[in-house]
């Protein structure tokens, strides 16, 4: 029987469920379509498509040259399919943004009603959103509660298993509608991309061997290491995650084979895993959580938009080091070390007031980890407006944090180089250095690094005072 295997958000063959259910029941048509006609607003930004580019480069090779590539409405696409290969039998892993459920709804009813047989499988969580709620059968909107008592006490995620051997791919004459990767036209015109990529081998291989050596050199010391940028202790491991280039299920038991069950710093990654399990448990039962405020009485609050301070904070030039650090390394990379995306993200909607939609934007255009769930969800979670959030009066001061966590100005330097001969104790407040200091440095503030755009002092105030005249209540 020839079964179509329709890769989504997991680009890989090992533990792949779709995968080894299609490949169980005869020869298969493995393809991808690329949807931004029911994405619409919600489609892919740059970093990601760049990615997804060379993710499916990876995958169609390790599939011999057999995938094959669409660019359209997945509805009508796969009709064409299923009438002109005569395919019994379609199957895929499940996605979770809200888009995606209501379009694959209506594509497994029409399917079924058309005697055509559809499974769908659990490839890219531990366990899924609906799996996981309160005794009284109500779901979680505090993630301590949600990840202790309802992750750690459901049933074990599923073991992974390992690539289907002797894959057969059905044969079948050419389709009007198929095309090269190339024409997908997922890399943009510009050529920033390039440097990008080089910071990363992209593709399953390449999610196996990043595992491997965080698992070697990072988790050991993850607890309190993942919060220096300068070292080498988070895991880098969401863009794989995201696009399925490994499963979570991978990831959870290939750490605790490493790491003896009450080390603190397994419990500590593991966590965060369960984070992004959270983000999806929200975004499942909240589908409007990438655009409105969970905590309703944010919708009064009084954002300011001033496209000059969001150009600054979007280019790294807010004149605060660590924050200008932070943008340079994602515009740069496609990344952020995540106490970076905690300070950048205070330092947009908290000192400058600015509306955390712009943060949840520029993120998904630039991060290659773009995430719709885990993107709003943390965005929420800075801004204060979403479940379990982070108080609006804990406001990150960009000058301690990063005194505390680059101590020695390796980070900071690294992606600011104007101020590399800054001594330590003005690197994070250039301008409180004496003139013959920066001179010396080789600084000029306003011309080669710019003044603040705003006073931290001031601006904390002035969002305290915004956060007051909220409703105290809903």
């Amino acid at each position: 029987m020839k079964t179509i295997m329709w890769f989504r958000q997991d680009l890989r063959l090992s533990d792949n469920p779709a995968l080894i259910e299609a490949v169980s029941s005869g020869e298969i048509i493995p393809i991808y379509i690329l949807d931004d006609i029911n994405s619409q607003s919600e489609k892919m930004g740059d970093a990601s498509r760049v990615w997804l580019h060379y993710s499916l480069l990876e995958l169609n090779k390790s599939l011999n040259g057999n995938l094959r590539f669409f660019k359209g409405a997945a509805k009508e696409i796969i009709s064409e399919l299923i009438r002109v290969t005569d395919s019994k039998k379609i199957v895929w892993n499940r996605c979770y943004e809200p888009w995606r459920i209501n379009r694959d709804t209506y594509i497994k009813k029409d399917l079924k009603e058309l005697g055509i047989e559809v499974k769908s499988c659990n490839g890219s969580l531990l366990w899924e959103p609906q799996e996981i709620c309160k005794s009284d059968g109500t779901h979680y909107r505090v993630f301590t509660p949600f990840y202790r008592r309802g992750c750690l006490n459901a049933a074990p995620p599923r073991i992974p298993q390992n690539a289907p051997l002797n894959i057969k791919f059905a044969e079948f004459l050419n389709l009007k509608r198929d095309c090269s990767l190339e024409e997908l036209e997922l890399l943009p015109k510009h050529d920033w991309y390039i440097s990008m990529v080089k910071n990363w081998k992209i593709g399953e291989q390449g999610g196996l061997d990043n595992l491997d050596d965080f698992l070697k050199n990072g988790i050991v010391n993850y607890k309190m290491g993942r919060n220096i940028p300068a070292k080498k202790s988070v895991s880098r491991l969401s863009p794989r995650l995201h696009f399925g280039e490994l499963s979570p299920n991978q990831v959870w038991y290939a750490a605790q084979q490493v790491i003896e069950p009450g080390d603190s710093n397994l419990d500590s990654f593991l966590s965060e895993l369960g984070w992004r399990e959270f983000a999806y448990h929200l975004h499942f039962h909240y589908p409007s959580l990438a655009n409105e405020n969970l905590n309703p009485k944010f919708n009064s609050f009084a954002w300011k938009t001033e496209t000059n301070k969001i150009e600054a904070w979007q280019t790294g030039m807010t004149g605060y080091p660590i924050v200008d650090a932070g943008m340079r390394e994602l515009y740069q990379t496609g990344y952020m070390h995540n106490r970076l995306r905690m300070i950048v993200g205070s330092f947009l909607v908290k000192n400058l007031l600015q509306h955390w939609h712009h943060g949840r934007d520029w993120f998904h255009n630039c991060l290659v980890d773009a995430d719709l769930c885990v993107n709003s969800a943390s965005w929420q979670w800075i801004a204060g407006c979403g479940a379990d959030a982070a108080p609006y009066f804990r406001i990150f001061n960009p000058i301690t944090q990063g005194e505390k966590f680059d101590p020695e100005g390796e980070y900071t330097k690294k992606w600011v180089p104007e101020l590399i001969n800054i001594p330590k104790k003005f690197l994070f407040c250039p301008w409180q250095a004496p003139t013959e200091i920066l001179e010396k440095s080789g600084i000029q503030l306003g011309t080669t690094y710019p003044m603040p755009i705003v006073d931290l002092k001031v601006s904390r105030n002035l969002a305290l005072e915004a956060f007051s005249k909220l409703p105290k209540t809903a």
